[in-house]
């Protein structure tokens, strides 16, 4: 019976340095990654997601804990075989075509000569990159390398991508289109698992996230769910003919009265939704009402700078 999990972390411990000069950049880890999941991977800077994802390319080896993809360990043959890999930094040889590297990447794939013949132009195609596959790479913006660097790490069609710093140098239709590859793979099945600073990019593409600071985990979950107590729900009122709705509104509402002006804000859609309709169902005037949904980005902001201090 095949897992569903695709990747498995489990108390890993990336260190620099030695001795005194030692410090943690990623600290009991664990996480997991289920087949067909998008699971964006966020923190701020020197937060230990590149660390992360490095051990689990087989870049870096762990101090302690362990990581395996697809059942083997983290770097093994086996694992780098179905997976694509985009790293913060693509170098690539300058004096090469664009095409020239798409072909090199597939025949380190071994994906046959005619196979890639017709690979390479739809996936230059796929990526924004039409007409430039004769195009050396000297003369490719960072943007254009970007989306190279996409195309080599889906042209193998692997069944996991994993991406570090996923929209670096891409401008706005750069992650727009981007965004459309990835979604696309995301429905034929592809497990994805990304870091990024674009959280608006996060907050679309992701099932779930997982938000990384100093090193360990401070939470991870459906981005609905991660964000939910933190919207907020607002209705402005006045009463006619005596009526009392007061008792309408729960406690944990709080209410604000200026005259003959009531304004009341909870914090559930449910609860919202329902004190709209019997205000209205008992004759109260609706002056306004508003619903402050939250970002993500409003959300890790919350949780890294907890007392609105200035440095995380």
């Amino acid at each position: 019976m095949l897992s569903d999990s695709v990747i498995e972390v489990e108390d890993l411990v990336v260190v620099y340095g030695k001795g005194k000069k030692s410090k943690k950049a990623v600290d009991a880890v664990s996480f997991r990654v289920d087949r067909g999941e998008c699971v964006g991977f966020i923190g701020p800077n020197g937060a230990g997601k590149s660390s992360t994802i490095k051990a689990l390319m087989g870049f870096l080896f762990p101090a302690s804990g362990k990581a395996s993809v697809f059942g083997s360990p983290a770097g093994s043959v086996e694992s780098r075989k179905r997976i694509g890999y985009l790293p913060e930094v693509a170098l690539y040889y300058a004096f090469m075509k664009g095409r020239e590297l798409l072909e090199l990447y597939g025949g380190l794939h071994r994906i046959p000569r005619k196979e890639l013949k017709s690979r390479v132009p739809e996936l230059l195609e796929q990526v924004g990159l039409g007409g430039k596959g004769e195009t050396l790479i000297r003369n490719y913006s960072k943007g254009m390398q970007q989306r190279l660097g996409i195309a080599q790490a889906i042209i193998s069609n692997p069944d996991c991508l994993i991406f570090d710093e996923l929209s670096a140098g891409l401008d706005p239709l750069g992650r727009h289109d981007l965004r459309d590859v990835l979604l696309d793979l995301k429905r034929k099945g592809t497990t994805i698992f990304f870091s990024s600073h674009e959280l608006s990019e996060v907050e679309t593409l992701s099932d779930r996230v997982i938000m990384i600071h100093g090193g360990k985990i401070v939470c991870e979950g459906k981005v609905a769910d991660l964000m939910k107590p933190l919207d907020q729900y607002e209705i402005e009122f006045s009463l006619t003919n005596g009526n009392d709705v007061m008792s309408l509104i729960p406690r944990e509402a709080r209410v604000h009265t200026n005259g003959g002006t009531n304004r009341v804000e909870v914090s559930s859609h449910e609860t919202y939704s329902r004190l709209l309709t019997s205000f209205v169902n008992a004759g109260a005037v609706i002056h306004h009402s508003e619903a402050r949904r939250v970002s993500l980005e409003d959300y890790f902001i919350s949780l890294i700078r907890p007392n609105g201090d200035k440095k995380a």
